[in-house]
């Protein structure tokens, strides 16, 4: 195979001088699913973990039992922080006044209460560093970030809060077996739940 018979076969977007904004996110065509903006680069993730799943699911149950009418969780939303940032957390807890057409593609950072990242290999820098960096820039309330624990299968949550003077994250703990949280609203979710099948 020729190098012009691959170009052709993989058209790569250029990016224009000053990086990617959110409109060009909402507009480019056939980027893959799933496609983050940071600070103006365009992310493409790779396949997910069983690890990442199930911890979503367990997750998305707990807080579909705790959240009250006025919150609602999502997973896999784009959140707009500003015009060069748009990730998508794994979940988030959004104003459910925010929620609204069917055909809604992504939400703001105003309406978002909290977002979770669950860790994966490829973006640990990104869910460790720069997203909790960012959502804290961007005025979101609470964090959490999952990581897998000693043996492979329990997740252990990292909660953070904001510290409204800074605009930073302070941490309020690691939880393990157990959730157990007070905000954005009471929250308990049983983790060790993640391997009983």
């Amino acid at each position: 195979m020729t190098a012009e018979s691959i170009e052709h076969r993989h058209q790569w977007p250029v990016p224009p001088q000053d990086g990617y904004t959110v409109d060009d996110l909402f507009t480019l065509p056939n980027l893959p699913s799933h496609t983050e903006l940071i600070d103006g680069s365009l992310i493409f993730v790779s396949p997910q973990r069983y690890f990442h799943f199930s911890v979503i699911e367990l997750l998305m149950k707990g807080l579909y039992r705790a959240l009250p009418p006025e919150l609602e969780a999502v997973r896999e939303m784009a959140v707009v922080l500003d015009r060069q940032n748009v990730p998508e957390p794994d979940i988030s807890v959004v104003h459910a006044s925010a929620v609204g057409a069917m055909d809604l593609t992504r939400f703001e950072a105003k309406d978002v209460l909290l977002a979770v990242e669950v860790v994966s290999p490829d973006s640990e820098s990104r869910d460790r560093t720069t997203k909790p960096q960012k959502y804290a820039a961007a005025g979101i309330p609470n964090f959490w970030r999952v990581e897998q624990g000693g043996n492979d299968r329990e997740p252990v949550v990292h909660v953070y809060e904001l510290d409204p003077l800074t605009k930073a994250y302070v941490h309020m703990g690691m939880q393990r077996e157990q959730l157990k949280v007070g905000k954005p609203c009471a929250i308990e979710i049983d983790l060790a739940s993640s391997h009983k099948r």
